[in-house]
C-alpha cells in the first residue's frame, strides 16, 4: 500500500514538474493565442451571439467572428496596448493598495502575536480547533501561517503530550486547505475578483465583481473548515499516527516552546490594536448603518452595491495599517514614522514575482479577449451545457472537481484562475450563473487540494518541518496525513456550497447574484 501511495505522488510530482513556471506558461499561452487567432480568422470561425438585440456587449450583426492578431491591425493593437494592459489589469491596483496595509501589520508583528495568543491561550480541549482556526485566519497575512503557525502547532502538541505531527497537520490543513475561507477580506479577495471581473466582461462589458463578492460564504466556511479540521485531526490523523516516539525529535525543537509565549508587552500591543480596530469599526458604522449614511447606495439606500463596497480595498488598507501601526509603536517594534514607510516598502518589494506574473497574465487575458476565440468557445460550451440540461448541482460539482484537479499541477490560485477564468466564467454565465457564484465554487476546488500537491510552494518546507519530528519523513508521510483532510474538505465543502446556493438560495456575498441572464445582464 505504501508503494502505491509513493507511486501516486511520484506521478503527481512528475506532472507538476512537467509544467513550466507560471510566467513561462503564460508566455507559451500567449504564443498559442496569437497563432490560434490567425488560424481561426483564416478558417472563418464564428458563432451566433446568444445575447438579444440591445444587450450589453452584443456584437453588431449578431455574429462573433475570430480575429487575427498576427495581421497588421493586430500587431499595431498589441504594441500600442502592452503597457495599458498591465496598468489597467483590475487586480493589480487593488492588491498593491491592500498589501500596503497588510505589510504594516505584518512588520509590526501583529499577526504573529495574535496567532500565538489564540493558540496558546485556548483551553486544552480546544487546542486543535484553535490551531485550525488560526491557520484559516492567517491566510490574510500571506506566508506567515506557514513560517510561524505550523511549527508552533507542532511544538504545542508535543508540549501537551500529543503527537507533534498531528499539530503540524492540523495547522497545515487550516493554513493551506482553508486558504479561501476567512472572516476578514484579505489580499486574495480583490485579486481573484479582479480576474473574475475581467473574464465576466467577455459576456457583459459593464459587469463589476467586488472584493466582497464571496464574503458571506467564505466567512461561514471559516467555521466549517475549523470544524472539519478538528474532526479529521481527532478522529483520523491523530489515532493513525499513534503515540509519539521522543527519540525521533531533533534537539533544537525542545527550545521553541518558551519563545512561542506572548509577552506582556505584546499583549498590551494587542489590546491597543484591538481598541483602534473598534474605533475604526465605529467610524465606518456611522457611514453605513444610518439610512442616510454617506457610504450607502444613494439610489437604493442599501449597503449592497454601495460606495462602501466599491471602496472596500481602502478599508482593508486602513483596518490593517492603523491597528498594525498602533501595535508596532506600543511594542516598540516601530520607533518612528520611517519604520511604517519601510514596512510598506518591504511589502512592495516582496511582490516582485507577482508583478512579473501579472504582466504576462494581463497580456494573455487581453489578447484572448481581442481574438474572440474565448467567446466562440464559451458559446459552444454553454450551448452544449444547455442542450444536455445538466442539473445545477451536478454542473458545479463537476466544475469544482476540475478546479481541484488542475490545482494539483498548478497550485498558484491567481495563476490558475487567470488561465481558467476566461473560459469557465463566460461559459457558466451564458449557462445562467453569476460570476460571483462561479468564483466561490472555484475557491473550494483551489483550496481543498493545496495540501496534497507537491507543487504547492511551501510543500517542501512542510516536509522539512516533519523531518524534525520524524527522521524518515518524506512526501509519503505528508500525503498519508493530509489526504483525509483534502478529501473531507472537498466533499463536505462542496455539499455545503450546493445547499447554500441551490437549496437555500443564499447569496455568496453582499449584493452577489446567484444567476445571470444574458438578456438583462443580471
Amino acid at each position: 500500500m505504501k508503494a502505491k501511495k509513493n507511486k501516486l505522488l511520484d506521478t503527481l510530482e512528475w506532472l507538476g514538474n512537467a509544467l513550466p513556471h507560471p510566467v513561462i506558461l503564460f508566455a507559451i499561452l500567449i504564443a498559442a493565442i496569437l497563432v490560434s487567432s490567425a488560424l481561426g480568422a483564416y478558417f472563418g470561425l464564428s458563432v451566433a451571439d446568444p445575447r438579444p438585440e440591445g444587450a450589453p456587449g452584443r456584437v453588431p450583426g449578431g455574429i462573433i467572428y475570430a480575429k487575427s492578431l498576427l495581421n497588421a491591425e493586430g500587431i499595431r493593437k498589441i504594441l500600442s496596448n502592452v503597457v495599458t494592459n498591465f496598468t489597467g489589469f483590475a487586480p493589480l491596483g487593488t492588491v498593491l493598495v491592500a498589501m500596503l496595509g497588510v505589510g504594516i501589520a505584518d512588520k509590526a508583528g501583529l499577526f504573529s502575536s495574535a496567532m500565538r495568543l489564540i493558540v496558546l491561550k485556548a483551553p486544552t480541549q480546544l487546542t486543535t480547533p484553535a490551531i485550525v482556526f488560526a491557520g484559516v485566519m492567517s491566510n490574510t497575512a500571506g506566508e506567515l501561517g506557514y513560517v510561524v503557525l505550523i511549527p508552533l502547532a507542532a511544538v504545542i502538541f508535543h508540549s501537551l503530550g500529543r503527537n507533534p505531527l498531528a499539530g503540524l497537520a492540523a495547522a497545515f490543513a487550516g493554513v493551506s486547505g482553508g486558504y479561501s475561507a476567512n472572516l476578514l477580506l484579505g489580499t486574495v479577495d480583490p485579486l481573484l475578483s479582479g480576474i473574475t471581473q475581467e473574464a465576466a466582461r467577455i459576456v457583459d462589458p459593464t459587469y463589476i465583481v467586488g472584493a466582497e463578492a464571496n464574503w458571506y460564504f467564505m466567512a461561514f466556511s471559516t467555521f466549517i473548515v475549523t470544524g472539519l479540521g478538528w474532526f479529521v485531526t481527532a478522529k483520523i490523523v491523530e489515532p493513525q499516527l499513534g503515540p509519539y516516539n521522543q527519540s525521533d525529535m531533533s534537539e533544537e525543537e525542545s527550545t521553541m516552546v518558551s519563545s512561542a509565549e506572548v509577552t506582556s508587552l505584546e499583549k498590551k500591543g494587542l489590546v491597543w490594536a484591538g481598541l483602534s480596530f473598534l474605533v475604526l469599526s465605529a467610524i465606518v458604522a456611522v457611514t453605513i448603518i444610518p439610512a442616510d449614511g454617506i457610504l450607502r447606495n444613494q439610489t437604493t439606500g442599501l449597503v449592497a452595491n454601495s460606495p462602501f463596497f466599491k471602496s472596500i480595498v481602502i478599508f482593508i488598507f486602513f483596518f490593517f495599517a492603523i491597528p498594525g501601526a498602533v501595535y508596532g509603536f506600543v511594542t516598540k517594534n516601530f520607533t518612528s514614522s520611517k519604520d511604517i514607510v519601510n514596512a510598506m516598502s518591504g511589502s512592495m518589494s516582496s511582490l516582485g514575482l507577482y508583478l512579473v506574473i501579472v504582466f504576462f497574465a494581463a497580456q494573455f487575458i487581453a489578447f484572448f479577449n481581442w481574438t474572440n476565440l474565448g467567446q466562440i468557445i464559451v458559446v459552444h460550451g454553454s450551448n452544449f451545457l444547455t442542450s444536455i440540461k445538466i442539473n445545477s448541482m451536478l454542473l458545479f460539482i463537476g466544475f469544482i472537481l476540475i478546479c481541484a484537479f488542475i490545482n494539483l499541477m498548478m497550485s498558484s490560485a491567481s495563476a490558475q484562475w487567470a488561465v481558467t477564468a476566461p473560459i469557465f466564467v463566460p461559459m457558466l454565465m451564458l449557462a445562467g450563473y453569476a460570476p460571483e457564484t462561479i468564483q466561490a465554487a472555484y475557491r473550494i476546488g483551489d483550496s481543498a487540494t493545496n495540501i496534497i500537491t507537491p507543487m504547492m510552494s511551501y510543500f517542501g518546507l512542510i516536509v522539512a518541518m516533519a523531518i524534525k519530528y520524524k527522521k524518515d519523513a518524506g512526501i509519503g508521510t505528508i500525503l498519508a496525513m493530509m489526504v483525509p483532510y483534502s478529501v473531507i474538505f472537498l466533499v463536505a465543502w462542496t455539499i455545503i456550497f450546493c445547499i447554500w446556493v441551490f437549496v437555500l438560495g443564499i447569496p455568496v456575498g453582499p449584493g452577489s447574484e446567484t444567476y445571470f441572464s444574458p438578456a438583462t445582464g443580471q
